[in-house]
């Protein structure tokens, strides 16, 4: 997939729409169209990159404000106490479909582990 075709960078491009919740120069995170919890954010770099792996090997210190930004979303959406949880699939197999990093943060109800 080229980054002209990455639903993630054509939100950002502003092609298309989503609901914001927080931004920073190089973050952005907005609900996600398909949520699994009372809160569900999803947490992107501006840049793309497929996966977490490919985020922690390339950029020294992106990968760190993609977290920080999660936790003030979670701060944002009163789910820091009792508990929020972040999810990075990094595959198909992990459950990715959308092959632009991205964090999960998911709050407002009791999470079970396993998680299925």
């Amino acid at each position: 997939m080229s980054e002209a075709d990455c639903l993630f960078c054509r939100i950002v491009a502003g092609e298309i729409p989503a609901e914001v919740v927080h931004e920073t120069e190089r973050t952005l995170a907005f609900r996600d169209v398909n949520p699994q919890a009372p809160t569900h954010v999803l947490v992107i770099p501006k840049d793309h990159y497929q996966d977490a792996a490919a985020l922690a090997a390339a950029d020294h210190g992106l990968a760190d404000e993609v977290l920080r930004t999660a936790h003030t979303v979670a701060e944002q959406e009163g789910v820091v106490d009792p508990g929020y949880r972040i999810v990075f699939n990094t595959g198909p197999g992990a459950g990715q479909t959308v092959f632009h990093v991205h964090g999960h943060v998911l709050g407002g109800r009791g999470l079970t582990w396993p998680p299925g």
